[in-house]
């Protein structure tokens, strides 16, 4: 293969920086999967695993019958995820001394590779098999790509189902297998305690949880490895479609990334926490601008002293009395006579708790330059290259108070979003060549913000890899030149 001859090479070559890419994919091999299973968990787990109901192995949607599947109201899962018209492309996501081979060819010097398959054992309910698969699939993939450190790093997925098992994978794979890159999921499926109830609520770890995982966020730090997030939720609530994967898919990723990180701020995680950095991927950077917009309408509206204005206490029903004794005979007397009996809780108020008036109590928010301060320096987030609204993030006129947020060039190799792996830097350039980013933020979108998402965390992230120099450059820069997130 001629790594030179590719446009993604050749916009490469003309840079006089790195492209990091935070979010490639690999595609697991599943016979050398279940062999390290059966190595690891025996050949029941194996078996346990492949028969599960309804897993990315076997979807269950294709055994129902149409009537089945309206009955059951069973999601139309992905199809056709993979490139396969592209073989060397399918081939080159399961192996990876290919994969680092053709890293050059795709106009990259340095990926983070996310699981396929993996991102699903985060949210298994059975709580052995959770904790096995996630095990062996770390074991694996941190032999598996070790030789190819210098370009090319899998993260580790860690179950997060109860703080426990988290940080006895975080241990695990910090420290027993050097690995550096971690993945947590953004949510756990918590079924309702009542016996006769059916339903589920989705626990995010941050505000209202069944348990505290501070201790996990204290782990994160101790271990110098950055939370990242990247879980579905395609097949949930609005996105369940029993006849339209597109229907269901679009967007997925970016509600589960608003959930999590809205959970983090409110949840006062980074203000616990502020060493560490949060990166929430493939959702795109539209809804974080949203977001961010929204909770600095809400502080202006919302904060301890601005809803005092709106307690039921400051109304003065004299006048409210006689304002509609002139203005609404239409009501008729009696229902006027009765204005303070028959009220609604939502148009009157009610009596609340005034310890708990402060929803902003826990984010250590005083003002809003805080909350634009902590989602450019707390806060990354994964944007595919054909993202045109990737522009946002380094949109002054329209985020608030100049922000420049922390979008990640995120190419999403191995998946059907990336059709043929040599475009990668193309498409991503392809944001310069339409005018939506200048050369600034593309430094930032491909290496600046990468950079700074792990090493603001962990130094040493890229040490003896072949960008060390450059970060090292990078790092030593004025503060003002170094991203969005160091002012």
């Amino acid at each position: 293969m001629k790594n030179g001859n590719s446009k993604s090479a050749q916009i490469r070559a003309r840079l006089s920086h790195p492209i990091i890419d935070s979010d490639a994919h690999l595609a697991e091999f599943e016979p050398a999967f279940f062999d390290f299973l059966k190595a690891t968990a025996g050949s029941e787990m194996v078996e346990r695993y492949k028969s599960l109901p309804d897993s990315p192995l076997h979807f269950r949607w294709y055994r129902l019958t149409p009537e089945q599947r309206r009955e059951f109201r069973a999601p139309r899962p992905i199809w056709w995820g993979h490139p396969s018209g592209q073989t060397l492309d399918r081939a080159t996501s399961s192996l990876p001394k290919l994969y680092h081979q053709r890293l050059a060819e795709m106009g990259l010097d340095f990926a983070v590779i996310y699981p396929s398959l993996g991102m699903s054992m985060l949210h298994l309910g059975d709580d052995e098999m959770r904790r096995a698969l996630c095990r062996t699939y770390n074991d694996m993939y941190a032999e598996l790509f070790r030789e190819y450190a210098d370009r090319m790093t899998p993260v580790a997925i860690i179950p997060m189902h109860t703080p426990g098992e988290a940080i006895a994978e975080l241990e695990h794979v910090v420290r027993d297998l050097r690995m550096k890159a971690i993945l947590m999921p953004s949510y756990a499926v918590r079924r309702l305690a009542s016996k006769s109830a059916q339903g589920f609520w989705l626990d995010n770890f941050c505000l209202d949880s069944e348990d505290d995982y501070d201790p996990v966020w204290a782990k994160c730090v101790e271990l110098k490895v950055a939370p990242t997030f990247h879980s579905p939720t395609s097949g949930l609530g609005f996105r369940g479609s029993i006849s339209n994967f597109v229907y269901n898919h679009i967007g997925h990723f970016a509600t589960s990334a608003e959930s999590i990180c809205k959970a983090l701020f409110i949840g006062g995680v980074p203000k616990r926490f502020p060493q560490l950095r949060f990166a929430f991927l493939e959702g795109g950077v539209a809804w974080a601008a949203a977001l961010l917009s929204d909770l600095m309408g809400h502080f202006e509206k919302r904060s301890r002293q601005a809803v005092s204005n709106f307690a039921p206490e400051k109304l003065d029903w004299p006048l409210m009395q006689r304002l509609f004794r002139e203005y609404g005979s239409e009501y008729g007397e009696t229902a006027l006579a009765r204005i303070r009996e028959d009220h609604s809780d939502l148009l009157w108020g009610t009596q609340e708790d005034l310890a708990n008036l402060d929803e902003f109590g826990r984010c250590g928010i005083e003002r809003k330059e805080d909350i634009v301060r902590m989602f450019t320096t707390s806060f990354f987030f994964g944007c595919e290259g054909d993202d045109k609204l990737t522009s946002l993030a380094f949109d002054t006129r329209k985020n608030p108070m100049g922000a420049r947020l922390g979008a990640l060039y995120s190419s999403d190799a191995g998946h059907f979003d990336l059709p043929d792996m040599r475009d990668a830097a193309k498409e991503a350039y392809e944001l310069v060549d339409e005018g939506l980013l200048d050369q600034r933020d593309f430094r930032d979108f491909v290496f600046a913000n990468p950079v700074h998402a792990k090493t603001d965390v962990n130094p040493n992230f890229f040490k003896g890899t072949v960008v060390e120099q450059e970060v090292a450059r990078l790092l030593a820069e004025k503060p003002s030149e170094a991203g969005p997130g160091h002012p």
